[in-house]
């Protein structure tokens, strides 16, 4: 049996992956502290709720365009306006089925074989292999722990060739939690004119920013001509199951991607376009309420991961990730990836490892979980660590 090219580059997602274990232990009765899942695990609010299920009792149950009904592009160009500055036309916009769906089609409309895309390192797992589908070359540029994984525009244009095509730029950033400066960002939309290549700024986590940082984003800039902007109502308004997600940049290129919809998904659930259509234009208090609650815990877990012994770990400026090093407490024939597995058998604690962000040091908590979860997973996490330190010292010793 033969398969494609295409597919053979690509692997699972790993946070999918890890995702899946959870809840196979979930199921079976364990009492698990997750801290893998990318998922806010507040509600989604109720008026968003109540605006689906009346379009569902108004029987809004068939086709809609397929890059999005109108109102629902008109709410995402409005919404980014008011919280953004950017001034989008509905033709400048796309809707899709998530924030992932946007960033693979803005990438397979852009992006031919052999072509380079820079990639900040630590990376979302899914950039690699959405690069790697159309035979794109990922170019990593690597950031670095002692300076909070800040990327800096220097690097980025020392990594450009004939073959560069793309940037991408997550800020805040999955899985670090990093927060590119805004002088940084416009130097780098700065970089893609010179070189007429394309930037893409993923603003999944651009609403939730820590110590008194404002939104902000590219979008307001006065030449958009190389700038894709993807978002997503997912983690903004806890709606990470509904799947909404758009695209925001030049007519011709939402074009080319609502073609590539047209044969792949069609259009985004249409009752699930209503209940969106209200989280963008209706009451926005459960966004700030998130926020406010995501710093405090914030707070709270780096403070109890930098109190466990050789444990290291930057401050994240957003998202609700953190990223700490536990390099002290592997060995050559004990990696994070042995680490994290069992952690997860022996102390019913999920994280991602490092290497799915292409780090090798390090694991990733999600910290969109209840303070009394951080708690518990913050002592579970230490006990291992202290048991595992013992039996590595009893090797030794043995040795």
């Amino acid at each position: 049996m033969h398969f494609s090219e295409s597919i053979s580059r690509i692997t699972v997602s790993s946070t999918a992956a890890v995702v899946a274990r959870a809840d196979q232990l979930k199921a079976s009765g364990a009492n698990l502290v997750d801290f893998g899942a990318g998922e806010p695990d507040f509600p989604t609010p109720e008026h968003i709720k109540l605006a689906a299920t009346q379009a569902l009792e108004h029987n809004f149950t068939r086709y809609t365009p397929t890059g999005g009904i109108g109102d629902l592009k008109k709410a995402i160009v409005e919404r980014h306006r008011r919280d953004l500055g950017s001034n989008y036309k509905p033709e400048e916009c796309v809707v899709t089925v998530g924030g992932k769906q946007a960033i693979f089609e803005a990438v397979a409309a852009c992006v031919n074989p052999g072509d380079e895309v820079i990639l900040p390192v630590p990376y979302w797992t899914s950039y690699l292999d959405i690069i790697r589908y159309p035979d794109g070359q990922p170019v990593l540029v690597h950031t670095h722990e002692r300076e909070g994984f800040t990327l800096w525009a220097a690097d980025v244009e020392r990594m450009i060739t004939p073959k560069t095509r793309m940037i991408i730029v997550n800020s805040p950033s999955n899985p670090t939690g990093a927060v590119v400066s805004n002088d940084e960002m416009e130097k780098l939309l700065a970089i893609a004119e010179r070189h007429n290549i394309w930037l893409l700024t993923d603003e999944c986590y651009c609403r939730f920013l820590y110590d008194g940082r404002a939104p902000f984003s590219l979008a307001a800039s006065k030449n958009r001509d190389n700038l894709i902007v993807t978002g997503s109502l997912s983690k903004t308004y806890a709606m990470t199951g509904w799947r909404v997600g758009f695209a925001l940049g030049p007519k011709e290129l939402i074009s080319n991607m609502v073609k590539l919809q047209s044969h792949s998904t069609s259009n985004v659930t249409s009752f699930v376009q209503r209940g969106a259509i209200e989280a963008l234009a209706g009451p926005q208090d459960s966004v700030e309420a998130m926020r406010a609650e995501y710093e405090r815990r914030r707070n709270r877990i780096v403070a109890g991961l930098k109190a466990l012994p050789d444990v290291h770990c930057a401050l994240p400026g957003g998202a609700f990730y953190v990223y700490p090093n536990v390099k002290a407490y592997l060995t050559p024939e004990f990696n994070v990836n042995a680490l994290a597995s069992r952690l997860l058998d022996e102390s019913l604690v999920a994280v991602v490892p490092g290497p799915a962000f292409g780090t090798d040091d390090h694991v990733r908590f999600s910290y969109a979980a209840s303070l009394e979860t951080i708690e518990e997973g913050l002592a579970r996490f230490g006990s291992f660590l202290s048991k595992l330190r013992s039996t590595h010292s009893a090797t030794y010793a043995r040795a």
